[in-house]
């Protein structure tokens, strides 16, 4: 059976992703999350995908400029379970996309866990280079603790703290939206055009599978 007789994509409440953001995706944080959606197979959550406002203005002003940065969010998060049927993850992506209300989207690919952002390239989104370059505030007796998190459990001059390079991230865009909206919103893009990224993809330890329950559709 193809990937499309075996799976659906449903939105669901954000709760349900939680058990995925903080045990599966490597980031182990729940983000600002608008619209959440599950992947389900046999009618059991398979997988889950978020996204939000980002966490600042600026980066909302930075994409397609001031006029139209209250249309931009962000796909936060992108998991599902280990050892599905090929394609899979593109099929969720790209049905999520077709439910998702109109809006200019991007997203990252970390480049500090080997990413390059093949499933936003099988999807046509325009990729738009690396992040900016910054710094970033670490905790020396747990390196791999997220910024933000030590920040806000810390303080930024607590003792333990230390500055290193941000890892940059590839960057990506998608345009939902009529014929009209998207034309004007690709017109509006402040970033250039580059071409995909290529390389080998790293990967993390994604075993953990939630606890999830039969949904009845």
């Amino acid at each position: 059976m193809s990937v499309k007789d075996l799976y659906s994509v449903q939105l669901i409440q954000s709760e349900e992703s939680y058990p995925w953001l903080l045990r599966k995706h490597y980031a182990h944080r729940i983000p600002s999350i608008s619209f959440c959606y599950g992947l389900y197979f046999n009618k059991i959550l398979s997988g889950v995908l978020t996204v939000g406002k980002p966490p600042n203005n600026a980066l909302c002003v930075g994409v397609c400029g001031g006029l139209h940065s209250k249309h931009v969010y962000e796909l936060n998060r992108l998991c599902i379970n280990e050892n599905m049927q090929k394609n899979t993850l593109s099929f969720f992506l790209a049905n999520t996309l077709k439910l998702l209300p109109s809006m200019i989207l991007i997203s990252y690919a970390d480049t500090s866990k080997g990413h390059h952002g093949y499933i936003y390239q099988a999807t046509n989104w325009v990729y738009t280079g690396l992040s900016a370059k910054r710094t970033e505030r670490y905790d020396k007796n747990n390196p791999n603790k997220h910024s933000k998190t030590v920040t806000q459990n810390k303080g930024v001059n607590y003792q333990d703290l230390d500055v290193r390079d941000r890892p940059q991230k590839h960057r990506y865009v998608y345009f939902i939206g009529t014929k009209a909206q998207r034309k004007e919103w690709d017109s509006q893009l402040k970033y250039k055009r580059q071409t995909y990224p290529k390389g080998d993809n790293g990967r993390y330890d994604a075993r953990f599978e939630p606890q999830t329950q039969l949904r009845l559709f």
